[in-house]
């Protein structure tokens, strides 16, 4: 979007939801020769960094509900890049990546580099720390 064109919404969620999309676009062209979309990446990772983990605790630590989660991993466990598994009762679902999984994200790792690279030259690399400390406060001030 040409940046004359743009009048800034009134409305905070508005703008946040506008800017993510815009990041999220950087993100899902980089991914997509992976086939991957940024959303499921970032799932992966999670995956990745808390597994073993319940399916209510993956979905707490990103921030998402157990439903959302739900819908998410489904493409992920019909690719073969994640197992979900019974866990220690009978209400407990184990989240794990499968080996197809991990080395999709090691052979991603450069593609998300990019994206990353890119997403702080367009923005600014002195702004860019600011800015996601500033998401993070807001996650956490807001739970």
């Amino acid at each position: 979007m040409p940046q004359q064109s743009y009048v800034p919404p009134p409305c905070h969620c508005t703008a946040i939801r506008q800017a993510a999309r815009q990041v999220t676009q950087i993100y899902d062209r980089h991914l997509a020769p992976a086939g991957l979309r940024a959303s499921q990446f970032a799932v992966l990772r999670a995956v990745r960094r808390y597994a073993p983990v319940g399916m209510q605790g993956l979905a707490e630590r990103c921030v998402m509900d157990r439903t959302t989660m739900s819908r998410a991993l489904r493409p992920l466990e019909r690719g073969g890049l994640i197992e979900v598994s019974a866990g220690t009762d009978a209400r407990t679902r184990l989240v794990e990546l499968t080996p197809e999984g991990h080395s999709l994200l090691e052979r991603i790792a450069p593609a998300w580099e990019q994206a990353q690279a890119e997403f702080e030259r367009r923005f600014g690399a002195d702004e860019t720390s600011g800015f996601r400390a500033m998401l993070s406060r807001a996650v956490v001030q807001m739970a």
